[in-house]
């Protein structure tokens, strides 16, 4: 039997060794937005950041989207260090950021056109938009759609370029409660379809809970690891049920000593 490389064989997709980023403000201060995280996300888990806002999270997905460089330690996706943005690393942002000169059908190809594998692949532009429950809004643009249907088309731009590692940046912060539900539904579905690993930021515990395998929570600035949470709730998850409760509870809790101030220390 011929060997297979080490990045099939091994459970850990993602790798995150000692990682250190400190930037200056624009008040020429030095921030330490990130101090000494360390962390290993496996292939197909569904992972959840949480923590106080400025606590470093946008900035850890950040730097494994490839968009930022650490100052210390390193980030190894499938065995390769991350060094630059790649489509094998899918990033969704808070607002979308679609195109909004191109309809709601070429929005999802733009990837494919953009890796020039466009014309193979145009029949899964219109798998997708089925898969996201668009039907009909094909040739809609961006400003004649709503919110909602706007962050999953962008999910499933990220989506068809099949990346290792989908990122998603509160991609439901800024939806009313129903919406958000529908989207955090559908992320369900393509995450199980295609067995994508994801990793989620979000200021929700609730949606945390509902979506991960995993949270990890961090602490405020500089951001560091407090605990990681196994979920392990069976799927479909019941936001009333008394599991998710105590387990509610329980981040909370975590998430209030991660932010408490610590105490005075003296000396007589």
């Amino acid at each position: 039997m011929s060997e297979q490389p080490l990045s099939v064989l091994s459970k850990v997709i993602l790798q995150i060794d000692s990682v250190n980023r400190t930037y200056i403000d624009d008040e020429d201060n030095t921030v330490e937005a990130l101090q000494n995280v360390s962390l290993s996300v496996n292939r197909r888990e569904f992972l959840s950041i949480i923590g106080s806002s400025g606590c470093g999270k946008t900035t850890l997905l950040r730097l494994i989207a490839g968009l930022d460089t650490p100052q210390s330690g390193q980030l190894i996706l499938n065995g390769e260090a991350i060094t630059q943005p790649a489509p094998q690393r899918g990033y969704v942002f808070q607002q979308g950021s679609l195109f909004p000169w191109l309809t709601v059908e070429q929005n999802i190809a733009a990837g494919l056109k953009a890796r020039g594998v466009h014309r193979q692949n145009k029949d899964e532009v219109a798998d997708y938009v089925t898969l996201i429950g668009l039907n009909g809004f094909e040739k809609s643009y961006p400003h004649q759609i709503s919110g909602g249907m706007a962050q999953r088309v962008a999910i499933a731009r990220a989506l068809i370029n099949n990346p290792n590692v989908l990122l998603l940046d509160e991609p439901m912060g800024a939806l009313d409660s129903f919406t958000r539900a529908d989207i955090q539904d559908k992320l369900l579905e393509l995450w199980k379809k295609n067995s994508t690993t994801m990793i989620l930021v979000t200021h929700d515990v609730d949606e945390a809970i509902y979506l991960s395998d995993r949270i990890v929570v961090m602490t405020p600035r500089p951001g560091k690891i407090k605990e990681i949470i196994e979920v392990g709730l069976p799927h479909p998850r019941h936001r009333g049920g008394s599991e998710f409760l105590s387990l509610r509870r329980d981040i909370l809790e975590t998430l209030h000593m991660a932010s408490a101030n610590p105490q005075p220390e003296y000396m007589i």
